[in-house]
């Protein structure tokens, strides 16, 4: 992608994030539509030094494309009666299943609790002719007040224990009356039950 058709505001995150990270686009097509995804270049030299295993608090999980993202992705773009609803992506990271559900018509906010993801994320929805979605900083253990929602989305976030009652409250608080919940995650790697 020729990131001087990106808007001035966007272009400036992309260059200021470029300055530490070697970046790539990659589109993505799901069903009939095409995301455009800001992505780390070189993950091995991003990842260097940190290991899931060991510390799985400072593991940048939002950096990789999951399997479960791509798929939690076709299926939000799959359902019925998306222009009229509005959809919160928890835990977005780089954004695929709220980018999809966005082209397909819901009303979008990603959200994660990093800036960097977040400007990831800004880039991401410009390159992808997306200008309808927010953007939200939330802390799962201090949310701020989002309103409600028709459908709560998130891809790989059930991987610390910690996360689950903060979750559970979001769930409560930010659902609407008859709303869905769609969690993805790949089942070969441990998760909460």
């Amino acid at each position: 992608m020729d990131i001087r058709t990106l808007p001035d505001k966007e272009r400036g995150i992309y260059n200021r994030i470029r300055k530490d990270n070697s970046l790539r686009f990659d589109s993505i097509k799901i069903n009939a539509s095409t995301i455009r995804l800001l992505m780390i270049g070189n993950l091995e030299k991003f990842l260097e030094n940190k290991n899931p295993f060991v510390d799985v608090s400072t593991f940048p999980f939002w950096v990789k494309l999951w399997d479960s993202a791509v798929v939690l992705a076709y299926v939000l773009d799959s359902l019925p009666d998306k222009k009229s609803k509005s959809l919160l992506e928890l835990g977005a990271g780089l954004g695929l299943p709220g980018l999809a559900a966005a082209k397909a018509g819901f009303r979008v906010t990603l959200s994660d609790f990093e800036d960097i993801i977040l400007d990831f994320q800004r880039v991401s929805c410009s390159a992808s002719a997306l200008s309808q979605v927010t953007i939200k900083k939330i802390d799962w253990f201090n949310p701020p007040e989002l309103g409600s929602f028709d459908v709560l989305a998130g891809a790989e976030i059930l991987f610390r224990e910690e996360f689950f009652e903060p979750l559970l409250q979001l769930f409560t608080t930010t659902l609407k009356p008859q709303g869905l919940i769609y969690m993805a995650h790949d089942a070969r790697r441990k998760s909460l039950p």
